[in-house]
């Protein structure tokens, strides 16, 4: 199998604005690095399992779901909780009800899921009663327009393991019981926001609802966090106003001479979203019209294959697969002859269709094009292209 361009599968390497790719032929690396761009910081998992940030125009090799990493590419967010770990200032509300007490915030009280000693210690406490009005309630507040969607999301861990609390929703009605653990874990919520403009309460309490699950807890909290959008994406630190952090953009990796326009196989390892957008790997000449792309389209669970030669040609569409899991994907694409596989399995194929001449593709874009168009957002582990049309067989292995 003649592999000519090579993104990941445990290779990274990373610096300012530029992930490197490259050729493996016949044992002999050639760097092909792609250009990268991300005008803010950004945090991912590093290796031994704690948040690091990655300064400005560096990219992210994030390994919280995978041994051997991933490339962290996300659309842009804002925290807009402005202290998203100082749970002691007044941002803050700390309040009680009935025979409930406000409950006690201590700072840098145990080591947070980044390696510091800068997690709080939470005790929550309803006092004597056992009524619905016996709460105790630590709240912050942001706004939120009709329609969108809404995610919050709170590290949070118990003193002991098997504590329970209550997670208010975005909404500012429904709230969740949790049962903690004595570990980290990261606790996330997506709601659409349902008025015209309105001020959301989000953060936890104990009692409530006609039930008062323990008159005294002790939790630890760290890095909460709210942002428009229908997932949770990396951590924002915030300290005194809100933060946004930029997109991440990667492209224009590879050449004509190990991408062949009229032959060949795209490979993609990767994790997606379901976002209502559409989402592409593709291959192309930089622009929109000529490409062979992996798309992940603005309907759930469903991947398109396309093949187009001036802005029309060959679309396999496939259902029914679930993005947000690491798949395994490869298109091809020869004279009469093209499919699309995905773990294993030909999940789609078409009998005809043109070619675009030899030389039109020449980059490598996480987005359609290199202009960033619909580009895609997810976690990449291998990419890999391919300058011949490959086998059933070698199809098999590929993405079995």
């Amino acid at each position: 199998m003649a592999n000519t361009l090579n993104v990941g599968n445990g290779d990274w390497a990373t610096k300012e604005n530029s992930l490197l790719g490259y050729n493996s032929e016949n044992g002999n690396y050639k760097p092909l690095p792609f250009d990268f761009t991300r005008a803010s910081n950004g945090t991912f998992v590093n290796k031994s399992g704690l948040i690091e940030t990655a300064a400005n125009g560096v990219p992210r090799i994030d390994f919280s779901d995978s041994t051997s990493g991933a490339l962290l590419l996300e659309p842009q967010r804002t925290n807009l909780l402005t202290y998203s770990n100082d749970f002691i200032n007044v941002a803050w509300s700390k309040n009680q009800s009935g025979t409930g007490l406000i409950p006690v915030v201590t700072s840098n009280s145990l080591i947070s899921p980044d390696g510091t000693l800068n997690a709080s210690k939470v005790v929550f406490n309803t006092g004597v009663g056992v009524s619905t009005s016996d709460v105790s309630m630590l709240e912050d507040t942001v706004t939120a327009t009709s329609g969108v969607a809404i995610n919050q999301s709170v590290y949070l861990r118990g003193e002991n393991g098997g504590e329970t609390i209550l997670i208010r929703g975005a909404n500012g009605g429904a709230y969740t019981t949790l049962t903690l653990t004595n570990e980290w874990v990261r606790y996330e919520s997506t709601e659409t926001s349902g008025a015209t403009s309105s001020t959301w309460s989000i953060g936890l309490r104990q009692g409530l609802g006609g039930v008062v699950i323990n008159s005294n807890v002790t939790i630890y909290m760290y890095a909460a966090q709210f942002e428009i959008g229908s997932y949770s994406t990396s951590l924002i630190n915030t300290q005194g106003s809100a933060v946004t952090r930029v997109a991440d953009v990667c492209n224009n990796g590879g050449n004509d001479q190990v991408i062949n326009s009229n032959e060949g196989v795209l490979y993609f390892e990767g994790s997606g979203e379901n976002d209502n957008t559409f989402n592409y790997i593709s291959l192309s000449d930089g622009g929109t019209t000529n490409y062979a792309a992996i798309l992940y389209t603005d309907t759930d669970n469903q991947i398109l294959y396309r093949y187009y030669v001036g802005g029309s040609g060959v679309a396999i569409t496939v259902n029914s697969i679930d993005v947000t899991n690491f798949n395994k994907i490869a298109i091809k694409w020869a004279a009469n002859d093209f499919a699309i596989w995905i773990n294993g399995i030909e999940v789609g194929t078409a009998s005809s269709g043109n070619l675009n001449p030899s030389g039109t593709f020449n980059e490598l874009a996480f987005a359609r094009g290199g202009a960033n168009n619909t580009p895609f957002y997810g976690k990449v582990k291998d990419v890999r292209v391919y300058n011949t049309a490959l086998t059933d067989a070698e199809l098999i292995a590929l993405t079995s």
